[in-house]
């Protein structure tokens, strides 16, 4: 994989809400992490949690002023993906198009490559 091939960006949306949910935890050293773990309807399914801690196989990915952290293991399956934030009728939840995945599950949470 190439190094532009491994890039994740992220939609202002995604950047804004990510701030917001950084400021409501009243610390500004948290990023957005993104994993993918095997699981879901379709084989793997994506993470979100707030971290602090930055280890040697994580990448972190800034945009819009806001910060995100990606193991190696999960930007194997992620390169080239885009988060995004969206609010819908029926809720409101981090999306990521992903060029990897070959289908992916109704809601959008899990994927197959």
């Amino acid at each position: 994989m190439t190094e532009t091939s491994r890039q994740v960006q992220m939609t202002e949306s995604a950047a804004k809400r990510i701030q917001e949910l950084i400021a409501s935890n009243g610390t500004s050293d948290l990023m957005l992490r993104l994993q993918v773990s095997g699981g879901g309807c379709s084989g793997f399914q994506y993470e979100f949690s707030l971290d602090s801690d930055k280890t040697d196989e994580d990448n972190i990915f800034e945009n819009h002023g806001a910060k995100m952290v990606i193991d190696d293991v999960s930007l194997d399956l992620l390169g080239g993906a885009e988060i995004d934030f969206v609010r819908e009728l029926v809720g409101a939840a981090f999306r990521v198009n992903n060029p990897n995945a070959t289908s992916s599950c109704g809601c959008g949470s899990s994927f197959s490559v």
